[in-house]
């Protein structure tokens, strides 16, 4: 009912924050990432031509949905947007300064990858010709700050020079770092379909809308549909932190892709940042310096209420642990990589199975600020993610 209501809001409203791109979309008074500030009402400008709702699965979105989606009764228009990581090798501000990571580094950097024609249908008509001729890139605005970026300037990323055409605040890029064109998306090897933008038709009822969103998934896919304002960023993986907050919070690091799946990270971030601490119950961790008082905290509550036997020190996954999710390059930078995630007590609760971990372990974790994964569209139950601080 809950769903259904908030669908019905969406439409009923028709809104869509825009300026430029639509990849985001929180809600004036809604959080745009924990612990931030609420979006300003100056940052929501203009309306779109269609209300919209978000579709994604897990990993990638199935082959044919698109399609199947598109030929829905209740649906106008669809697009889909593309969305992985490559890698920076330098970068030049609008002043002509250049700069680098250190020797054999690069910097992973998230990018959205749209198809301008199918996506303008999502901006407002003002924007249409923007989205429809963009040849280099759009950057989010906290991204373009780490770097000291704004229009003019060039990135370069897997080999690919790319002018900065635009700087927008990260709710309208839904938290990407870049968004680039698809052509340009395939030259950077973004090309993982990862979630699809609604457009519905007039009229449809709202529930009629996400139950075809929900038959168009071949059986056994799982799928979530998201409403405006339902969520911080209007993004797929929207339980977590994007990793243009993450590097925000934690710093960003330049590594080297290994083909294991692991990465290699500038040994200097990792001593200013990574420490090596004694924890009660798991005794020896191994996180960020900003996360190790947290878990402290949490395993300090659990031992004073007498529970520290519902974590089994012997079951310890780990925290830190640079590499892709999965070890698979096309999924993402997995967030063990800056040590803001923990695993414990891996042996009950493998990915995708029911959870089995007592629920006073996952309130000891989430008061200290980390997500559960036993929560995610596929649950990772021994899995405890930083999303704010207390």
């Amino acid at each position: 009912m809950r769903r259904t209501a908030a669908i019905v809001a969406a439409f009923a409203a028709g809104l869509v924050a825009g300026a430029a791109l639509l990849l985001a979309l929180p809600v004036p008074g809604v959080q745009d990432t924990p612990g931030g500030p609420s979006l300003r009402e100056d940052a929501v400008v203009g309306k779109a031509p269609v209300p919209t709702l978000l579709a994604w699965t897990p990993g990638r979105l199935p082959d044919g949905y698109a399609e199947a989606v598109r030929g829905l009764r209740s649906v106008r228009t669809a697009t889909v947007v593309r969305s992985g990581v490559a890698w920076m090798s330098r970068w030049r501000d609008q002043a002509g300064r250049t700069e680098r990571p250190p020797k054999g580094l690069r910097v992973p950097v998230e990018i959205a990858s749209i198809h301008r024609r199918s996506y303008a249908a999502f901006v407002p008509p003002a924007d249409r010709t923007m989205v429809i001729g963009l040849r280099g890139a759009i950057l989010g605005r906290t991204f373009a700050g780490l770097h000291g970026l704004g229009p003019g300037a060039e990135v370069v990323i897997a080999g690919t020079p790319l002018k900065v055409e635009a700087v927008l605040d990260d709710e309208l890029v839904g938290a990407h770092e870049l968004v680039v064109a698809g052509a340009v998306g395939r030259r950077l090897g973004v090309e993982r379909p990862r979630y699809l933008l609604v457009g519905p038709r007039q009229g449809s009822p709202a529930d009629r809308v996400e139950a075809g969103l929900r038959r168009a998934v071949p059986a056994g896919v799982r799928v979530r549909i998201r409403a405006p304002g339902e969520t911080p960023v209007f993004r797929h993986g929207d339980a977590v932190l994007p990793q243009v907050r993450v590097k925000e919070l934690f710093g960003e690091f330049a590594a080297a892709p290994r083909p294991d799946g692991t990465l290699a990270p500038d040994p200097v971030w990792v001593r200013a940042n990574v420490r090596t601490a004694r924890v009660p119950i798991l005794g020896e961790i191994r996180c960020h310096r900003l996360v190790v008082p947290l878990v402290r905290a949490a395993l300090e509550d659990l031992a004073a209420r007498n529970l520290g036997h519902l974590v089994d020190r012997a079951d310890y996954g780990g925290c830190y642990y640079p590499r892709f999710i999965a070890s698979d390059p096309g999924t993402g930078i997995s967030h063990h990589s800056w040590g803001i995630a923990i695993d414990v007590n891996v042996s009950q609760g493998l990915p995708g199975r029911q959870p089995t971990i007592d629920p006073r372990v996952v309130e000891a974790f989430e008061a200290q600020g980390f997500k559960w994964g036993g929560e995610f569209l596929i649950p990772d139950g021994t899995h405890f993610e930083f999303v704010r601080f207390p």
